[in-house]
């Protein structure tokens, strides 16, 4: 036993010293960039502004609103004041943007075709279900979806939501949204599929976002977190006992995997602790035992079948 023990010891000791060198390895990567800020730059914006706005932003500005449109948004009292909490809120970016450098340089690590790309931020009226969208060049911020959970702009928004509206998971969600550009599956039909789907994303984030904890990988508090792990065994058990891997019932994602306040599985006690989305989180222990069993790349990782992920993880989780 004492034996087994000291080469479990050396074999953490090296993974850590591999992972370790990886990261100083991608820390000397070269990604320049700047943060445009376009929603200052409107706030500050009067009419005569705006054909110069146009001509720096032009893909901010679709040719099928008029002029007129986006000059009676520059002068809406509701939307400046938006604004000025936005510009006032982010004043010193400074933070976020480092945050934001580190993921464009593990995304270069990690595939190497990466373009760094325009990062801009941007009013959106709290348009929280397009907090960051990100094309091949351009990466959008919409600021206003992250002045706080408490911010009085909130108010009447639900609380499982809002309680990521908080400057530092801009980088995780910016993570997400390269996430979903790199995860490839021909589609989604059973709660398996949907499940190893976004534990793909939510390993993607393990790569690229190292820094960032578990709990705001995935928008959980840290007791929403800790609830997860502690009833894993209970979880997986209910899925398996009630068939659920392979079915394609319509209604299992907005019980397990889509966002709400809660996971229903249809037991009151457990369902008021329990947390939403648990489904995601229990794809991303499976993702994370087969990376964890099997010699796979993470390219290859994230375009791989659901089914043979699952058949190739050996994931077990821990009775408590």
């Amino acid at each position: 036993m004492k034996y087994i023990i000291i080469l479990f010891s050396m074999f953490v000791l090296v993974s850590c010293n591999e992972e370790s060198k990886v990261e100083q390895e991608i820390a000397k990567i070269d990604v320049d960039f700047m943060v445009e800020r376009f929603d200052k730059a409107f706030y500050e914006a009067n009419e005569s502004d705006l054909p110069k706005l146009k001509q720096a932003y032009p893909f901010m500005f679709p040719n099928s609103y008029p002029d007129s449109f986006w000059i009676e948004r520059m002068q809406d009292s509701l939307r400046q004041e938006l604004l000025a909490e936005s510009v006032s809120a982010f004043d010193d970016f400074t933070e976020v943007r480092l945050e934001v450098e580190q993921l464009f340089q593990h995304l270069k690590y990690y595939f190497p075709e990466f373009t760094v790309p325009r990062v801009i931020t941007t009013p959106s009226d709290v348009d929280y279900r397009n907090k960051v969208i990100v094309t091949d060049t351009i990466a959008l911020i919409s600021v206003d979806t992250y002045l706080g959970a408490e911010h009085e702009f909130y108010d009447g928004i639900q609380n499982y939501l809002k309680q990521n509206f908080n400057k530092d998971q801009i980088v995780v969600d910016m993570a997400a949204s390269y996430g979903e550009k790199y995860v490839y599956q021909l589609e989604r039909k059973t709660f398996l599929d949907e499940m190893i789907y976004y534990g793909k994303i939510l390993y993607f984030k393990d790569v690229m976002i190292p820094f960032k904890s578990d709990a705001e990988k995935i928008g959980y508090t840290d007791e929403q977190l800790k609830w997860s792990h502690d009833n894993e065994y209970f979880i997986w058990n209910y899925f398996i006992d009630k068939e659920l891997l392979y079915s394609t019932d319509s209604k299992l994602p907005s019980r397990f995997v889509n966002p709400t306040p809660f996971s229903k599985f249809y037991l009151e006690i457990i369902d008021n602790e329990s947390p939403g989305r648990i489904g995601r989180f229990i794809g991303w222990q499976i993702v994370k035992a087969y990376m964890e069993n099997n010699d796979v790349s993470l390219k290859d990782m994230l375009t791989e079948e659901p089914i043979n992920i699952f058949n190739n993880s050996k994931y077990k989780p821990r009775k408590e």
